[in-house]
């Protein structure tokens, strides 16, 4: 189903390979260990594209933490204003642009109604919750004697025991590889008197952000379970949610039955087991359909699909380095491998808040994709990397197309808040925000690059090809200055300038270059004439914006360096000589502005406003500049801050955990391990002795 059992590609450039045992050693030696429950993050089983997150218990028994998947989705009834009944009815708003009007995907305060559910629908759904059922109320963790746990990453297994009533209780969870479905092992004498479990099914709410938890269980009335078939091993519920309905497959060893729901709720009850050992698995699907659900066989795809993922790909090993800092670098790298296989690897691009909660109502942002994908290529872990790419663009390119047109324009104007309907949700930012428009060039090259033939060629063309169209056509020809302008309106990587004055953005003027020479060079490659357009536009893009010796924001910035307001959020210009190579076309960079612009950020620039992956991409412009102690003090920086068990925290601006955190730092480390064209091999600080297998020079 997700081509999960692909043997990985091992691409090494590497002269000695880091044997199996002691890359099983390094990952095990980060193993995670807990003995309380976290009121933030779970610890987390699962393949990609579903995830488990789990309490102190091994399940949820005190923490309703959520069970997602990639194809779970929920709308919720259309509003019943006359005239805002359907998605048909959404106008947006018109903006000036360029001596015309355009219109934009935007809310329309005439019609808030429809503009509100468009923003808030889909919302991915939590499929439900399971824990122990104690045979009493009121019973609380503070109740469990001697907790412990440890997620072994190497076999994707989470391990837990605890004490209650004086009785030791042994849990094991895992996720399969190839389906929606969890293996659970629970080993206690108190099975044979009265412990149990309890599945519950929750309704999704509509708040923006649902950390750490999502959905809402008390909502009884407004969705609807049943208990559809049972089997002496096994039961069957159906959750309807107006109209998405998906199916809960619960099936287990020795004698048993499931009840329910209690009285107003959606609770049902697990119990009667007549031995001191069971094992279960509790598989979900969108129809009701027979599933490979054998305890024994989820749990032995899941630790071949593991220690498959771990022997193969790239590995940097940092063992033999004495530094603190090192240490935890190594376990920043091995935790954040591990969870953006779990949260990232998806079908669809991953959202943020990956498969733990929902953030933006569970959708996904596609300026954000580069980062969370790109990891898998550089990693050499290309399954992964194919499993979304280029598929998704394939799926929305008639949307973006459509898009593309409706505002006047050629090609395809990729959105950027989006689900997989491929539908732009209505937003002023999410309107004007084109730095995802270039990815797909990034991808398609990077991915040339491991595999240089037509079939790669032949994957990206239509996608490149529609992408450059846009580019060209969007990019204004700018009369009096004879160059052509990127914007207003607009917003550049930052978000947070004045869209109507916000013109030839630095990071996205150098973006628009590389995507157009990628483009570019794609039809050469196969022999195909290069468009004159975007030649034309590529040649006569205005020059970088600089001011007093630095890369500015964008062009025009009123107190560059001196206003805290254009010295806080995303030091996009960094991107230019960190994110993207030098260019290929046109005046190359000025070193010395390069220098001097991140030298000014370092001294001025409010990092403790700053999140997410800026200090990834501060430390790849480090080691282009030729600091390497400045690249790892950044990836280590107390604002980029990780966890106990390695999520990234998202700090005052967005919930715990934001993956693109985890996704940045592994594409640093991959151009510390392998360098970058006409600087090949490690870059790691001096005297750190490190060991890297399967990674090429980036770009």
């Amino acid at each position: 189903m997700r081509a999960l059992g692909l043997v990985f590609l091992l691409l090494s450039v590497a002269e000695a390979a880091i044997s199996v045992s002691q890359r099983r050693k390094v990952v095990q030696s980060f193993s995670v260990r807990r003995n309380a429950s976290s009121t933030s993050t779970p610890l987390q089983v699962g393949n990609g594209n579903f995830a488990f997150g789990a309490d102190v218990t091994g399940l949820q028994t005190f923490q309703p933490y959520a069970i997602l998947s990639s194809w779970c989705w929920h709308n919720f009834s259309l509003p019943t204003t006359p005239g805002q009944t359907s998605v048909t009815d959404f106008t947006g708003l018109q903006w000036w642009t360029h001596d015309r009007l355009v219109t934009y995907n935007q809310p329309n305060p005439a019609q808030d109604d429809i503009s509100t559910w468009l923003i808030k629908n889909p919302q991915r759904v939590n499929l439900g919750r399971i824990g122990f059922n104690f045979g009493r109320d009121n019973v609380s963790e503070a109740d469990l004697q001697q907790k412990s746990q440890v997620l072994d990453m190497w076999s994707g297994e989470l391990s837990s025991s605890f004490i209650y009533n004086g009785s030791s209780v042994g849990v094991k969870t895992s996720a399969d590889s190839d389906s929606d479905t969890i293996a659970v092992s629970i080993e206690s004498d108190l099975l044979k008197s009265g412990l149990g479990l309890f599945l519950d099914f929750p309704l999704p709410d509509k708040n923006k952000f649902n950390a750490p938890f999502v959905g809402v269980f008390n909502a009884t009335d407004e969705h609807k379970t049943s208990l559809e078939k049972t089997t002496p091993n096994s039961a069957v519920i159906r959750h309807t949610l107006d109209q998405t309905t998906y199916f809960t497959t619960l099936t287990w060893t020795g004698t048993g039955a499931v009840s329910g729901p209690e009285k107003g709720t959606h609770r049902y009850s697990f119990t009667g087991s007549s031995s001191s050992k069971i094992q279960l698995t509790l598989a979900f699907s969108p129809t009701l359909q027979a599933l490979e659900t054998n305890h024994d066989a989820v749990l032995g795809r899941s630790q071949a699909w593991w220690e498959s993922y771990w022997t193969s790909g790239a590995f940097v090993d940092l063992s033999a380095v004495k530094s603190a800092n090192a240490t935890e670098l190594q376990r920043r790298i091995i935790t954040s491998l591990y969870l953006t296989a779990v949260n990232s690897a998806s079908n669809n691009p991953p959202q943020e808040s990956g498969l733990v909660n929902n953030g933006w109502y569970g959708k996904f942002h596609l300026e954000m994709n580069l980062w969370h994908t790109l990891p898998f290529a550089r990693w050499n872990h290309f399954p992964l990397f194919w499993r979304s790419l280029p598929d998704m663009y394939t799926r929305f390119l008639p949307s973006s197309l459509d898009r593309a047109r409706d505002q006047g324009y050629a090609g395809a104007r990729w959105s950027k808040m989006t689900d997989p309907t491929g539908r732009s949700a209505p937003g002023e930012i999410n309107s004007l925000v084109i730095w995802q428009q270039p990815h797909p060039m990034y991808f398609a090259e990077t991915e040339y690059r491991a595999f240089p033939n037509a079939t790669t060629l032949a994957r990206w063309d239509v996608i490149l090809t529609a992408t450059a169209d846009f580019m060209a056509s969007y990019a204004f020809h700018n009369a009096s200055t004879g160059v052509y302008d990127l914007g207003p309106p607009m917003y550049p990587v930052s978000e947070n300038t004045n869209p109507n004055a916000t013109v030839n953005p630095t990071f996205e003027l150098a973006y628009w270059r590389f995507g157009l020479d990628i483009a570019a060079r794609w039809k050469t490659r196969q022999g195909q004439t290069i468009p004159p357009s975007w030649l034309t536009v590529r040649d006569n893009l205005a020059p970088l914006p600089t001011v007093n010796g630095t890369y500015a924001v964008y062009e025009g910035i009123p107190s560059m360096w001196t206003d805290p307001a254009t010295t806080n959020d995303h030091p996009a210009m960094a991107g230019i000589y960190g994110l993207l190579p030098p260019p290929m076309s046109g005046a190359p960079l000025n070193m010395s502005t390069l220098r001097k612009t991140a030298d000014m950020i370092r001294q001025v620039w409010d990092l403790e406003e700053s999140y997410g992956w800026d200090f990834a991409m501060l430390a790849m412009n480090e080691l282009r500049l030729g600091d390497r102690e400045g690249a790892v003090g950044y990836l280590l920086h107390k604002v980029f801050a990780f966890d106990d068990a390695g999520y990234p925290v998202g700090g005052k601006r967005v919930p715990t955990p934001y993956f693109p955190n985890a996704a940045s730092l592994l594409i640093a480390v991959a151009m510390m391990a392998g360098g970058w064209d006409g600087s090949e091999g490690k870059h790691f600080p001096e005297g750190w002795e490190v060991e890297v297998e399967g990674f090429s020079a980036g770009m």
